[in-house]
Order: C-alpha cells, then sequence, then structure tokens
C-alpha cells in the first residue's frame, strides 16, 4: 500500500508541475540518468522524441512549457504494479505557436526507483472528434 501512495504521489507532483509549466518542479522528479520518451500525433504528422539522461531531455520539457499551456486535467485512472505504474489523462493542450487547444488523451508508463522517475514513456492522441474547443472554452 506504500508502494501504491508512493506511485500516486508522483504521478500527482508530475501532473501538476506539468500543468503548471514548472519546469525544476517536473525535473526534481526525474532520476539524472532517466529515460524519457514521448510518441503520439499531432493534428497534421507524428511526433517522437526519446532521451536518455535529464541533461538530454531538460531542454524537451522546456520547450513544451514554452509552446503548450495545459488546462482542463483530469486523471481518468491509475494502475500501479510496482515499481512500475500507469497513467491515463486528458487534459485541454493549447498551442503557443498556433493559438489552437485540442482535448488530449495521455497514457504515461513510469518505472520508479528510489524516489526518482527512471524510466518515462508517454503516448498521447489528440480525443476523435473533440477538435478544436470553441473559443469560451479557451484561456
Amino acid at each position: 500500500m506504500i508502494e501504491r501512495a508512493q506511485a500516486q504521489r508522483m504521478v500527482e507532483e508530475l501532473h501538476r508541475a506539468r500543468v503548471a509549466g514548472d519546469l525544476s518542479g517536473m525535473c526534481r522528479l526525474f532520476a539524472a540518468d532517466g529515460v524519457f520518451e514521448i510518441a503520439g500525433a499531432s493534428a497534421d504528422k507524428p511526433i517522437a522524441i526519446s532521451a536518455m539522461g535529464l541533461v538530454q531531455f531538460r531542454p524537451w520539457l522546456m520547450m513544451m512549457v514554452k509552446v503548450f499551456r495545459l488546462a482542463d486535467y483530469r486523471l481518468l485512472s491509475l494502475v500501479v504494479e510496482w515499481p512500475k505504474a500507469v497513467a491515463h489523462w486528458r487534459v485541454d493542450i493549447h498551442s503557443k505557436v498556433t493559438g489552437v487547444t485540442v482535448r488530449t488523451e495521455l497514457v504515461d508508463l513510469l518505472e520508479l526507483r528510489d524516489g526518482s522517475i527512471v524510466n518515462y514513456s508517454e503516448f498521447f492522441v489528440p480525443r476523435p472528434g473533440a477538435g478544436p474547443l470553441p473559443t469560451r472554452y479557451r484561456q
């Protein structure tokens, strides 16, 4: 039970920092030698990022904070089989470049060790049929 609580706390901290655009808060959770991967689809092309070590993936996190604003976060499910966890979440992602907001489904696969994320893979896709949000939902 302690392991589930620890995994849940780490997922919640990571997501809270991500939604807040808190680069330091995100980086603090990762092991220095961690593996970081993101794969998914944007509106017009696939996206794939893979980096080994915080030094390599910190610039990717910084770019995500600068370009995207997240809102209406919802953790839909969390499965923990220590030391691994799977988080399914939904968020509205606003591109500061295009001005478009898209509701997006994400799945995070995490491996935890010694209070840090040592392996992180994120898969994301815009929700089918959701498209851009009406202006009244944008922040």
